[in-house]
């Protein structure tokens, strides 16, 4: 039930480095997919985790027999975490278009 933020990071890491479906490759053929993709893609896993967190928290809450606290505050840290990660590469793209905005051609 607990997708580890082992695992979200770096797909969120290899996601963001494949080159975008608008960059051309050395023959002129797309590769990749757009940046767009790939930050819904991301988006769409750490919406997941903090799904996962928020049942883990619903059942801890309700009592239920399976529920294990440890598991329950390990999976909301790994939301916070991705969560945190996602709001960083939101802030650096941001960024990066303000100065490509302040750019004089």
């Amino acid at each position: 039930m607990i997708s580890g933020i082992g695992a979200a990071i770096p797909s969120i890491a290899t996601q963001l480095n494949t080159p975008a479906s608008g960059a051309a490759n050395a023959q002129g053929t797309d590769s990749g997919s757009s940046f767009a993709d790939v930050f819904q893609s991301a988006v769409g896993s750490v919406d997941s985790l903090e799904n996962s967190a928020d049942q883990q928290v619903i059942n801890m809450l309700q009592g239920s027999k399976n529920a294990d606290i440890s598991k329950t505050m390990v999976s909301v840290e790994k939301a916070d975490v991705a969560f945190q990660l996602m709001m960083q590469v939101r802030n650096k793209v941001v960024s990066a278009y303000q100065d490509m905005e302040k750019m004089q051609f």
